[in-house]
């Protein structure tokens, strides 16, 4: 506001000096001597101060250049000038300290600068900078800029749902089952219920119940909790879209999704090409369209409709020298497949579509091919964004796949799914046919602000104990 009220000034030709008090957080200090300059910031931008011998008196510099350390919070008041360098700067006749940053701001340093010392405030430790955000805040603006993106990120999902006549709801956080995804939960309990509840690690069912009551288009924005490892793309809460829109089917919401992400990018970016991880991504529609089975044929050599059985599968992969974890069930394989030869080439948006019926329980099958479902998971910058199916609603099949998982997998393993009997209590009322839809929003951050980790996308992240 200072600087807007000055440059006004300047541009009516007003020659009376523009008063201003200002204040934010010391951010260099540049001792001359007799005049100080010095930069303060806060979270509209930074703004130049001069401080001379003349106007302040020797004792006040003296002070300044001696107590005032970078960090500390403190006001000035004075007028507004044009240095002959041209930057805008307040001729300080007065300043205070409004608070103090007991511990300086991480790795201050001498810099010399046209021939005088500078002292800045550097940060660039990521270990310290994840464990320490709010100093990584403070010192590294393009680390505010952002969060400001991903603010901005899941405002245009929330914009572009509520534009399509999607009604933005909330679940249960704490579930007596947890369901919607292949996960571990974490387990928390009620002492007044005396009862085990669960962190959600989906939405997936609840929103889905909503559909059996009569909302056409649902969606929720909020957090999902897996008890997984951590790596890169994955920390144990996360924030999650989802949603769920009757009388769709998983190829209309393919182009309703590519559709909502050129949307995120024109509002957000102001372009749908960008980098990320060293290549030119290009979100201009339509995204490219293939087929699991094409997809993982090319990449391995391996055509997973001639192997229907896992025993076939597996000897079809020892024979190429593919390693793969002992047990796994068929679905398992030709997701190990997709993970090593097909997930890292899909640099550029494509949707991978139809999957394995025994790694997709809540999936409708396809039409004549009972082993198949109407599933799609997005990948760009070699990474899964978001996963989609034509939902199933049929809750007799429903609850076949659900004592399927239950016996296919061994009691305690983190990919089994539990049977939800009030789940199919409510697909037995009806549930419209129905195309689903969720996506991690850390994941599209990543993509979207160039950041190779999750970590930098995180505000506070998952960190092992600091010993």
């Amino acid at each position: 506001q200072a600087i807007q009220a000055f440059e006004a000034t300047e541009a009516a030709g007003n020659a009376d000096p523009v008063q201003v008090t200002v204040a934010g957080r010391l951010r260099s200090s540049r001792p001359m001597g007799k005049v100080t300059f010095a930069h303060i910031e806060d979270g509209s931008g930074r703004l130049q101060l001069f401080m001379r011998i003349n106007e302040i008196g020797e004792e006040a510099l003296k002070q300044f250049t001696e107590l005032f350390d970078l960090g500390d919070f403190i006001e000035a008041s004075g007028s507004m000038m044009r240095t002959r360098t041209g930057e805008i700067t307040v001729h300080v006749s007065s300043f205070r300290m409004l608070a103090k940053a007991i511990t300086p701001l991480p790795a201050a340093k001498d810099e010399v600068v046209d021939g005088e010392v500078v002292r800045h405030a550097q940060l660039s430790d990521p270990e310290t900078r994840y464990r320490q955000r709010y100093a990584d805040l403070a010192v590294n603006p393009e680390v505010r800029d952002i969060f400001r993106k991903r603010a901005a990120i899941t405002h245009a999902l929330r914009d572009y749902l509520d534009s399509h006549d999607f009604l933005e709801v909330e679940t249960p956080v704490l579930q007596p089952i947890y369901g919607g995804a292949a996960a571990q939960p974490f387990v928390t309990h009620h002492n007044q219920l005396h009862q085990d509840l669960y962190l959600r690690i989906s939405f997936e069912l609840y929103l889905k119940r909503l559909l059996v009551g009569m909302y056409d288009r649902v969606y929720e924005i909020g957090r999902d909790f897996r008890n997984e490892g951590v790596s890169f793309k994955h920390n144990p809460e996360f924030t999650q879209l989802e949603f769920y829109w009757a009388y769709a089917d998983y190829e209309k919401v393919m182009t309703f999704v590519e559709e909502m992400l050129a949307y995120v990018c024109d509002t957000v970016l102001g372009t749908r090409t960008f980098e990320y991880n060293g290549a030119t991504i290009d979100m201009n529609l339509p995204f490219k369209r293939l087929s699991m089975r094409d997809g993982i044929l090319e990449k391995s050599g391996i055509d997973i409709n001639a192997y229907p059985t896992t025993e076939s599968l597996s000897e079809a992969m020892h024979a190429k020298n593919i390693a793969f974890k002992p047990g796994l069930k068929r679905g398992k394989l030709v997701d190990a497949l997709l993970s090593e030869f097909l997930e890292p080439t899909l640099i550029q948006p494509t949707f991978l579509y139809d999957y394995p019926r025994d790694i997709s329980p809540l999936a409708k099958s396809k039409p004549g091919d009972p082993g198949t479902v109407e599933r799609f998971e997005i990948y760009a910058g070699g990474m899964e964004l978001g996963n989609a199916f034509t939902e199933l609603n049929d809750p007799l099949d429903q609850e076949q796949r659900f004592l399927e998982m239950g016996r296919t997998y061994e009691a305690g393993d983190e990919e089994r799914h539990p049977l939800d009997e009030d789940y199919l209590q409510a697909m037995s009322y009806g549930m419209p046919p129905t195309g689903g839809f969720g996506m991690g929003v850390e994941r599209l951050t990543m993509l979207l602000t160039n950041k190779p980790t999750i970590r930098e996308v995180i505000l506070f992240p998952h960190l092992r104990e600091e010993k």
